[in-house]
């Protein structure tokens, strides 16, 4: 338990809340071609910001935590980041560790898993097949396989699962070619690993927070019964669908099953082990409880194998799920709602499906429920259940219609939400769409500001990550945008390294803190943890000492 947090005594209050709001996957562009956000006709945000004290922030590498500022942000991080006010270590770099120590592999876990296998079953590792280093790193899943041989493992099988998104966006074949390379020369007469099964990322296995169940029974049974379309390699089945399919990318491949003589070479039976490599939460929980839960109703799993199943991580603390894992996440504690809780703060998280977790599970630190049930409030939005650049407006209005409730209220203190057009959107590819989600999601801005205005409160805007603000690929050396046979743009679907905004609208002023926006009067150079200071100030207290400094000076 964390105490309450103390009032600033030169703080002169204000009539209404403070709202913060973060647009996901919104950053500011470091080419000119592809930055879809400074495309777009933002009137609103614009005007915002000539007007109100801003800077930029850092949303990526080493400043949320991740093992190099190479590393590109991600919704999980950052949310953490701005929910904690303090960097920890996160997934990529936790799991890195751990396998360099060497710690992984003395673990329960690993143990269990590996020796279970020994016995004659097979182990199976299922994860995104990239070295995105979002969501899971090839170099993990090498070590594992290398280690797995020692420790007497007979038979191993890979189900990939292609990217697309954190990486380029039809380089499966880049990430194929070596690994089957890799696996030869592994195997011999007392070791057997082959590609068994898989498929794009956004088409099998990978959903989170429940929007479409039905891509987590296509991962199940192409992963566990074999049930797919059949090929001899996995080049095959990825040139094959290329052709098939002109201008599919690797996120949503059709699944496939690797075969000899008509029969799967990789199904999961009673007996085996399974390692789920990825080690961020989001889109490891539905398929995590495909295989632990006794209970399971999202659809039929018809024969359950019985396994020992580990992820790579705990990917929700309060569930404990799974029951075992390979490496323990960060220990993220006294978070802002913690705080906020303590001190009796009255909070609203709100956003649409695709990003109600980050607000609420991430932002306060990998934690399911809440602090206090009393003073918290989380409403959920449900998201659409298609492809995003068919809908790029999302659902946007709908949030804007609660927050234009809850502002003149008076049951809120603290308000937070989450705009997911510039992330979902965003890993399309689609440009178009980006800024049609742009613009949406800036009229939406629009209302809450006239909202602010007239309840005389404080806005915050700022952004978890860069991604509409980067949508071409760009030559790294002279920064030429990539081009396709045809000369259009490649479209880049992942993250992008750029800065963030951070604006403070606060139209009712009253000179705590300086704010004349053409003046350097923000501390710059910090990154997204400083956030939650900044709101916490913003609220009338003083942030605790060990957080990221405010923004505000």
């Amino acid at each position: 338990m964390v105490e309450a947090l103390k009032k600033d005594p030169s703080w002169k209050g204000r009539r209404g809340p403070v709202v913060l709001v973060i647009m996901d996957g919104v950053g500011y562009g470091k080419y000119k071609e592809g930055d879809a956000v400074a495309d777009s006709k933002m009137y609103h945000l614009d005007a915002i910001r000539a007007k109100s004290p801003n800077t930029k922030l850092k949303a990526h590498g080493k400043a949320v935590g991740l093992p190099s500022d190479d590393d590109m942000g991600n919704s999980e991080v950052g949310h953490n980041a701005m929910g904690c006010g303090r960097v920890f270590n996160q997934g990529a770099a936790l799991v890195s560790k751990s396998i360099e120590t060497g710690a992984m592999f003395t673990g329960q876990a690993w143990k269990d898993v590996s020796s279970n296998a020994a016995k004659g079953g097979t182990l199976h590792f299922i994860g995104l097949f990239s070295d995105g280093n979002v969501h899971s790193h090839l170099d993990h899943l090498k070590a594992m396989i290398k280690q797995a041989k020692k420790d007497g493992v007979k038979k191993l099988r890979v189900h990939v699962l292609f990217d697309g998104r954190d990486v380029g966006e039809t380089s499966a074949l880049e990430y194929v070619d070596p690994f089957e390379a890799f696996l030869k020369e592994q195997s011999g007469s007392n070791f057997d690993a082959r590609i068994a099964s898989g498929g794009g990322r956004m088409w099998i296995t990978m959903d989170r927070y429940g929007a479409d169940w039905s891509m987590v029974e296509r991962g199940w049974k192409v992963h566990v019964h074999g049930e797919g379309r059949q090929f001899a390699t996995t080049r095959e089945a990825v040139e094959t669908y290329r052709k098939e399919i002109p201008g599919i990318i690797d996120q949503d491949l059709k699944e496939f099953v690797i075969a000899e003589g008509g029969k799967p070479i990789g199904t999961i039976e009673d007996g085996d082990s399974v390692v789920y490599f990825n080690f961020r939460g989001d889109r490891s929980l539905e398929i995590t409880a495909a295989f632990e839960d006794d209970k399971f109703d999202k659809f039929d799993r018809g024969r359950r194998p019985k396994v020992c199943y580990a992820g790579m991580m705990e990917y929700d603390g309060d569930l404990h799920a799974p029951k075992r894992y390979l490496v323990s996440p960060p220990s993220i504690d006294k978070t802002m709602g913690e705080y906020l809780a303590a001190t009796g703060v009255r909070t609203l998280a709100i956003s649409e499906t695709q990003k109600y977790g980050h607000v609420t599970y991430f932002f306060n630190g990998n934690r399911t429920g809440k602090f206090d049930d009393k003073l918290e409030t989380f409403v959920e939005i449900k998201s659409d259940v298609l492809p995003f650049e068919q809908r790029p407006w999302m659902k946007c209005a709908e949030i804007t219609d609660q927050i234009l409730e809850a502002i003149p209220s008076g049951k809120y203190d603290f308000i937070r939400l989450n705009f997911p057009n510039g992330d979902m959107v965003g890993h399309t590819g689609i440009y178009q769409a980006v800024v049609c989600s742009m613009e949406a999601m800036d009229l939406q801005l629009g209302r809450i500001a006239k909202a602010v205005d007239e309840a005389g409160a404080v806005l915050v805007i700022t952004a978890d990550h860069g991604n509409s603000d980067d949508m071409f690929e760009h030559d790294k050396k002279s920064g030429a945008v990539s081009r396709k046979e045809d000369g259009s743009p490649k479209a880049k679907t992942s993250h992008s390294l750029n800065p963030v905004p951070c604006i403070v609208y606060d139209p009712e002023y009253k000179g705590e803190y300086p704010a004349t926006p053409h003046d350097s009067i923000l501390n710059e150079g910090l990154g997204i943890s400083s956030i939650a200071a900044t709101c916490i100030r913003l609220l009338g207290y003083v942030p605790p000492k060990d957080y990221d400094p405010a923004v505000i000076k």
